[in-house]
């Protein structure tokens, strides 16, 4: 999937249930609407470790980066509710049908992966959401590993993880083409 692809993704991702509301402030903006508005920014979380008692400072942390860094789906990183789960929990498929929003945690320790795609298959065997937004700490190098676990994810398990690009970096010209 292209990034232009993954963009307009997680723009269609994080407006799910948002809609075309007015910006917070707007004299047209409802009660309901604002509810709605806060229901929509739950952030399941599996992954992390802990389970349900997970630090999700580290998920925050990647919000407020992709935020930094122009992703405007993002919105105000503190607006959103992130809720930890574990993928053995006895209310997941609950959680399943009410939550509209799901993302993977990918450590970046040298079992990160391994982890996180283990953790895919149990979700895959009990019936959890078919697309999530990956979640991982700043990478130096991500592009090839991460690209691996969701192309893995999508063949094998019949996930659709979405993952943020990275903002292009301008293009450094020689010395001598500076002028």
């Amino acid at each position: 999937m292209s990034q232009i692809d993954q963009a307009a993704g997680l723009r269609r991702w994080a407006q799910a249930e948002l809609g075309d509301q007015a910006e917070p402030g707007d004299a047209t903006t409802s009660p309901a609407a604002e509810a709605r508005t806060a229901a929509s920014r739950v952030l399941m979380v599996v992954g992390l470790a802990g389970g349900e008692n997970a630090v999700v400072q580290p998920v925050h942390d990647a919000l407020q980066r992709w935020h930094a860094q122009g992703q405007r789906w993002v919105g105000a990183p503190e607006a959103w509710r992130l809720v930890p789960i574990s993928v053995e929990s006895p209310h997941l498929s609950i959680l399943l049908s009410q939550q509209a929003h799901w993302a993977l945690w990918v450590g970046d320790d040298g079992d990160g992966f391994r982890r996180a795609y283990r953790t895919l298959k149990r979700l895959a065997q009990r019936g959890g959401p078919k697309r999530l937004l990956l979640v991982h700490p700043p990478f130096a190098s991500r592009a090839g590993l991460l690209s691996n676990l969701q192309q893995a994810a999508a063949e094998f398990l019949g996930f659709e993880l979405w993952i943020v690009p990275q903002p292009r970096r301008p293009r450094r010209l020689p010395p001598e083409e500076q002028r």
